[in-house]
C-alpha cells in the first residue's frame, strides 16, 4: 500500500488523533463542550499526561516510519517522535517542520530544502543534510516510494553543505514541498532495520517504551520547534471506534479520535466532554474500474450510477447528517475547489437511459465488495444498492475482512468502497489516486486529458494559469473518472474537557499534539 490507507484514513477519520496522511487546508473546524471548572483556556500550563485513544490491531504493528503503518496507533507514534520535512498549515497549505525553508529554480523541478537552525536527534546528534538525504533515498527505494516521492528518483537526492538537500525532479512540480508532509520523516544515516525500536527521531516527543502497540513517549525540552507543554504522551491502541469511545466516556483515556456520530450524540448532553467536530474531514468514495473488461468502462455507464445515488439520503442515514453531500470531486477542502461545478443530482430517467445507450447488462448482478474498517462505510454500501435497485441494476453487497479487502480488492476490484480520511488538495489526490502512474489508482483510470491538465497544474506556480488548470483537473474528473463521491463524513474527536488547543486541523495536522495541554 502507498501512502497507507489506514494513514489515509487516520488523516481523517481515524488517524486522528487519528489523522494521517495530511490535509491540506487547515479548516478551522469546531468545538462543542465546555472548559473544565475553573480552568483559563488562554494560559498555556505546563506538565500532565495526555492519554490518547488510536485504532489499530496488535497484529499489524510496526516501528518503521518508512513502511507501510497499518495502524493509527503506529502512524500517531511515528508522528509524535519524528518529524517530516513540512507539515499542513495553518495559515498556509504547507508550512515548515524539519525543513526551515524551501526553495526552487526557475523551471519548478530544483527544490532546496534548508534544515531547521538547531533540529538535534533526541541522543543529541545533530540533524544534517546527509540524514535526510539518507531518509529520503530509503523512503525512494522502499515498495512504496515512487508514490510518496512522485517523480523523484533517489539518485537525484543529494545534499549541499551540511544543512541543505538538493531534490531534482523529473517534471517541473511547484507541488513538490506538499508532498513532504506526509511520509518524508527523517532518521539517523544508516540506521539498520534491527535499530528501528530504539532508532531516535527529531519530534517533538521522545519514546519511553512501546509494548504491543501501546506506548509511550515524553516530551524533549530541545525540540528545535519550540516549547512543548505536555510531560508525556501515553497512546492506547483499540481495535474498534466504540471501545475507544467507552473507554473516553469512562474516563480512562483523555483523547479519542474518530469516535463517530453514535458516540458524539452520547455525548453532546455531557459537559464533562468536549465533541470535536471537523467538517468534511473524509471521503467516502466508491470506485468504479474503468480499465477495459470492466463492467464500468464504459464512461456512459460510470454516469448513469452517479446518477443513480441520492445523495441527501446517504449523508443523513449513513452519516447521521454528520457529513456534506459531495460532487465527485476528490479534495474538496482545497481553497481552489470548483464550486461552479453544478452539484449533480438524482436522474434516474436519465441513468436509465445512458445504460441502455451503452449496452449495460441489466440480467446480471454486480458484486459492490466492502469492508467494516470504518463506521458506515459498509452501510453506504448496502443503501446505494437499495437505491441501484431503483434503475434496475442489481447490486450484491460483499463484505471482506479488512486485510482480505486491501490484499485482494483495492486497486484491482471492478466495484468497491474505500475512503480517504483527509480532506486534501485535489492535486493531493490527483497525484495519489489519478494520473495515469499514481501509485495508488484506485480504478486503474489512465486519461491522457486528465494527465495533461494535471501536469499543466503543477508545472507553474502562475495562480492565474494554475486556476485554469485545476479547474480543467476537476471538470474532467466529474465527468469521467471512477469515482462516485456522495458524501464527505465530519471527523468526530471525544475528548476530556481538560484537554486544551487540540489541532484544528484535518488529516495529518491532526497528529501535532506539541501545543496541546492540560487545564
Amino acid at each position: 500500500m502507498g501512502v497507507t490507507r489506514r494513514q489515509l484514513l487516520w488523516a481523517g477519520t481515524g488517524i486522528g488523533v487519528a489523522g494521517i496522511l495530511a490535509a491540506c487546508t487547515g479548516g478551522s473546524g469546531d468545538s462543542k463542550g465546555t472548559a473544565a471548572p475553573g480552568a483559563d483556556a488562554g494560559k498555556p500550563r505546563t506538565g500532565g499526561t495526555l492519554r490518547v485513544g488510536a485504532l489499530g490491531r496488535a497484529s499489524a504493528t510496526t516501528r518503521d516510519p518508512h513502511g507501510t503503518q497499518a495502524n493509527e496507533s503506529d502512524y500517531l507514534i511515528l508522528a509524535l517522535a519524528f518529524d517530516t520535512l513540512t507539515v499542513p498549515g495553518a495559515k498556509t497549505n504547507t508550512a515548515p517542520r524539519l525543513a526551515a525553508s524551501w526553495e526552487p529554480s526557475a523551471d519548478l523541478k530544483t527544490w532546496k530544502f534548508k534544515i531547521a537552525q538547531g533540529a538535534a536527534f533526541h541522543d543529541g546528534t545533530p540533524v544534517t543534510a546527509e540524514d535526510v538525504v539518507w531518509s529520503l533515498k530509503r523512503l525512494r527505494n522502499t515498495p512504496s516510494g515512487a508514490a510518496r516521492l512522485p517523480g523523484i528518483q533517489a539518485d537525484n537526492i543529494s545534499a549541499e553543505g551540511t544543512d541543505t538537500v538538493v531534490v531534482v525532479s523529473d517534471y517541473a512540480n511547484a507541488e513538490f514541498p506538499m508532498l513532504t508532509r506526509f511520509a518524508s520523516f527523517v532518521m539517523k544515516k544508516d540506521t539498520k532495520d534491527s535499530e528501528l525500536d530504539k532508532a531516535p527521531g527529531t519530534g517533538p516527543f521522545k519514546l519511553d517504551w512501546f509494548r504491543g502497540g501501546n506506548a509511550r513517549l515524553v516530551r524533549n525540552d530541545k525540540w528545535h520547534g519550540g516549547p512543548v507543554h505536555l510531560d508525556a504522551v501515553e497512546v492506547t491502541m483499540f481495535e474498534t471506534p466504540q471501545a475507544m469511545a467507552n473507554a473516553l466516556l469512562a474516563g480512562q483515556i483523555d483523547l479519542a479520535s474518530n469516535a463517530g456520530a453514535v458516540a458524539a450524540r452520547t455525548a453532546e448532553s455531557r459537559k464533562d466532554v468536549q465533541v470535536l467536530r471537523r467538517p468534511n474531514d473524509m471521503a467516502m468514495p466508491i470506485v468504479m474500474r474503468t480499465a477495459k473488461g470492466s463492467p464500468f468502462e464504459d464512461v456512459r455507464v460510470r454516469e448513469a450510477m452517479r446518477l443513480v445515488v441520492d445523495r441527501d439520503a446517504m449523508v443523513k442515514q449513513v452519516l447521521s447528517g454528520y457529513g456534506t453531500v459531495a460532487n465527485d470531486i476528490l479534495g474538496t477542502g482545497d481553497p481552489a475547489f470548483a464550486k461552479d461545478i453544478p452539484q449533480r443530482a438524482r436522474d434516474l430517467a436519465k441513468a436509465k437511459q445512458l445504460l441502455a445507450d451503452a449496452g449495460f447488462d441489466l440480467s446480471r448482478t454486480y458484486q459492490l465488495v466492502t469492508t467494516e474498517d470504518i463506521a458506515g462505510l459498509a452501510e453506504s454500501a448496502t443503501l446505494f444498492a437499495n437505491q441501484a435497485r431503483e434503475a434496475g441494476i442489481k447490486v450484491e453487497v460483499v463484505k471482506q475482512e479488512s486485510g482480505a479487502f486491501w490484499d485482494k480488492t483495492w486497486k484491482t476490484g471492478d466495484f468497491y468502497t474505500t475512503y480517504w480520511g483527509t480532506n486534501d488538495s485535489v492535486v493531493f489526490f490527483a497525484s495519489k489516486t489519478m494520473v495515469g502512474e499514481a501509485g495508488q489508482n484506485e480504478a486503474g483510470w489512465n486519461d491522457p486529458g486528465f494527465d495533461a491538465s494535471y501536469r499543466k497544474v503543477i508545472a507553474t506556480d502562475d495562480p492565474t494559469r494554475r486556476a485554469a488548470a485545476l479547474k480543467e483537473v476537476q471538470q474532467i474528473e466529474h465527468e469521467r473518472s471512477g469515482y462516485l463521491l456522495w458524501g464527505m463524513a465530519d471527523g468526530i474527536d471525544l475528548a476530556a474537557a481538560k484537554v486544551q488547543n487540540l489541532p484544528k486541523l484535518a488529516g495529518y495536522g491532526r497528529v501535532q499534539l506539541e501545543g496541546v495541554w492540560l487545564s
